[in-house]
């Protein structure tokens, strides 16, 4: 696989579109960032950290990317948080994604965690939420 063809940023950039055009999910959040401002209004979604590793087969070429992501909000309690997590899962686990000069095979929620910051403002609500996106380069 050709350093043109590594999957990591047109992952980010296919998870970024599908969230950030959904109707239902935009009303739920301010926004969905790569890049975190200093101020900004919650509950939001932030794009975080990817593992990419290789997923290779005979006569063929592919990596599973790793994809977090968080949702941070200030309500009470954690409901907030898990109907976006939810609709974020709605909207990527076994959907088809459009990756830019790859093929899609599949891309499947792995897990969620709950947390609490307790800095201040203090009681902002987190939302840890990890999908692999598996591709291959076009035969």
């Amino acid at each position: 696989m050709t350093d043109a063809l590594a999957p990591m940023l047109p992952v980010q950039g296919a998870v970024y579109q599908r969230l950030s055009t959904d109707p239902t999910l935009s009303a739920m959040v301010s926004k969905i960032y790569d890049y975190l401002p200093e101020t900004v209004p919650y509950p939001f979604v932030v794009l975080g950290e990817a593992v990419e590793t290789p997923d290779n087969r005979h006569g063929g070429f592919g990596r599973q990317t790793a994809i977090t992501l968080h949702v941070w909000s200030q309500y009470r309690g954690y409901a907030q948080v898990l109907r976006i997590g939810a609709r974020i899962t709605a909207l990527l686990d076994h959907q088809p994604l459009t990756v830019p000069g790859l093929a899609h095979i599949v891309t499947r929620y792995e897990f969620s965690q709950t947390l609490t910051d307790p800095e201040p403002p203090g009681d902002i609500r987190h939302l840890v939420l990890r999908y692999r996106v598996v591709t291959e380069q076009h035969p």
